[in-house]
């Protein structure tokens, strides 16, 4: 009696060569979008920063208009590849393309750190030089795209620049909400204030957030301790 049919799930599943090693990092490569969205979530539940839930809002929003776009332009993989799916456009290139340039678009044009007593942010230099290598990763994540035959160049070109102008397209947006005061007010609501959403990261760094107050109470428990001993 035979099984019942079975099936691949496809989010994690890679087809690649083991006998090359760059066709191995490419599969590794393409376990980058699930690993940000673990990023994601981690931020979004340690820092409760609205920064970052815009963020990922967008990358929700940029996943659904490549899902809308390849449904209309139905255009199939490269035929090497027995893979499911249409392939135009790339969705690996667009997601990893609208978050390196977001990332980009808030460290050098939002992204204002002031130094404090514990702590000297990155300069414009450090946060050009982290955009640069975010934008590289990504460079490289669509091009795996390519050497693994899951898409053509043509694909993997206007996932890129779906991702990008769809980047642009949020920042502007959300640049909006902020002048508007639409973030604020979303932050003094019951639900917000709720889950303590907070604003911080536009001008502190985030390995900075409760290192003052941490060093604060060392040294007052080191004084405490200090003065028992005398």
């Amino acid at each position: 009696m035979e099984g019942p049919p079975v099936a691949s799930f496809s989010l994690t599943h890679v087809h690649y060569n083991p006998a090359d090693p760059i066709s191995y990092l490419c599969a590794w490569a393409a376990l980058v979008p699930q690993g940000l969205c673990v990023v994601y979530a981690t931020l979004i539940w340690s820092n409760r920063e609205i920064e970052i839930l815009l963020m990922f809002a967008g990358q929700m929003g940029c996943e659904a208009v490549n899902w809308v776009l390849k449904r209309y332009i139905k255009e199939e993989r490269p035929r090497e590849m027995h893979g499911k799916g249409y392939g135009m456009p790339s969705s690996h290139a667009q997601f990893v393309t609208f978050f390196s340039l977001t990332l980009t678009l808030f460290l050098l044009f939002r992204h204002v750190p002031h130094p404090t007593e514990t702590h000297t942010p990155f300069s414009f230099i450090q946060r050009l030089a982290l955009s640069v290598v975010a934008l590289a990763a990504a460079a490289a994540v669509a091009c795996s795209r390519i050497y693994l035959n899951y898409h053509t160049p043509k694909q993997v070109l206007v996932g890129c620049l779906a991702g990008a102008l769809f980047a642009v397209a949020w920042f502007l947006f959300t640049t909006y909400l902020r002048k508007a005061g639409w973030v604020d007010w979303a932050l003094d609501t019951y639900l917000a204030r709720l889950f303590r959403f907070r604003d911080l990261v536009v001008q502190e760094d985030l390995v900075d957030s409760g290192w003052a107050r941490w060093e604060e109470r060392r040294l007052r428990s080191l004084t405490v301790q200090g003065k028992k001993r005398s």
